[in-house]
């Protein structure tokens, strides 16, 4: 049987010191705090109000009767729910020149959404992995077109679309927007496919894939946020046009196109144009919110690698 010897340390039996518990903030700094971010709060509180009056303006006037909007302002809804109707919107319903043009609206918005996400997702893959002559300079003359204003087109394409009898179509709306959309749509899919590992591409190429099925099994999965982005932008920029509507469009209008003329024609018909009004402005909103959690994504994609 051995001993210890009397040289060798006895370890300690005395219990690990506790961690120590995490300071709370006392109420002077919980004030500084608050005090210090009290201005940006505040300053955000009344950008939220200045969008949401006017908003909820529009709203409540779309639910007074048509012999009330003349005489009353739009808070009567609130004094008196009980005037609240929804006629009004059943009348929008029952117009015809309204209806085709929200749907026109929305074969312009979804057609040309589609279209351009699928040429830009093409076109960001190739300048972001593919070799060719010119890659860069090409892509030089994207970056500019980025600053090219789509007015100084208008006659230009005015002329070429009686030509190509495209005047007054909906194709003809859809290939404008997505003439112009695709800069700044190749510029924010080609920095997504940048930030994405060459080492997952070159492992795809060793297992045989083509760049077709590199590109719709592989990269267009992982660009789902990137795209979700730019399908909002172009679907919100083309829902809410104006100018170009009004310069390539006589018979096919959107609904934007409609408003403007039902304004100009009959400018005493508030109880038409302002449920109008708040479809026309709802429904891109709903899209928006719908999708924003991937809107932030996309916007915040391959930014940090």
């Amino acid at each position: 049987m051995t001993t210890a010897s009397a040289d060798q340390p006895v370890p300690s039996t005395k219990p690990a010191p506790a961690a120590a518990a995490p300071k709370k903030d006392g109420f002077a700094t919980k004030i500084g705090r608050w005090t210090r971010r009290a201005p940006l709060q505040i300053f955000l509180m009344l950008v939220a109000l200045a969008w949401l009056v006017p908003t909820l303006g529009l709203f409540f006037t779309s639910l007074l009767p048509a012999d009330l909007i003349s005489q009353e302002g739009w808070w009567k809804v609130v004094s008196d729910p009980s005037v609240a109707t929804f006629a009004n919107y059943r009348a929008v319903f029952d117009n015809e020149a309204l209806v085709s043009s929200l749907w026109v609206t929305l074969q312009i918005a979804v057609g040309n959404t589609v279209l351009l996400v699928l040429v830009a997702a093409l076109a960001g893959y190739a300048f972001a992995w593919l070799e060719f002559p010119g890659r860069d300079a090409l892509f030089v003359v994207v970056i500019g077109l980025l600053v090219v204003p789509l007015q100084v087109a208008l006659i230009p394409i005015f002329s070429i679309y009686n030509d190509a009898h495209l005047f007054d179509t909906v194709l003809g709306l859809i290939l404008f927007h997505v003439a112009f959309g695709l800069p700044f749509g190749i510029f924010l899919m080609r920095n997504f496919f940048v930030g994405i590992p060459k080492d997952l591409l070159e492992s795809a190429r060793i297992d045989g894939a083509s760049e077709i099925t590199i590109f719709f099994k592989l990269m267009l999965p992982l660009a789902l946020p990137a795209i979700a982005s730019l399908a909002i932008f172009q679907f919100l920029w083309t829902w809410n046009d104006l100018i170009v509507a009004l310069t390539f469009a006589r018979d096919t209008k959107p609904i934007t196109v409609e408003i403007f003329s039902q304004l100009r024609q009959f400018g005493t018909n508030i109880e038409l144009i302002a449920p109008a009004s708040f479809l026309s402005m709802i429904i891109p909103l709903v899209v928006f919110f719908a999708f924003q959690k991937s809107f932030a994504n996309g916007l915040l994609a391959g930014s940090v690698k």
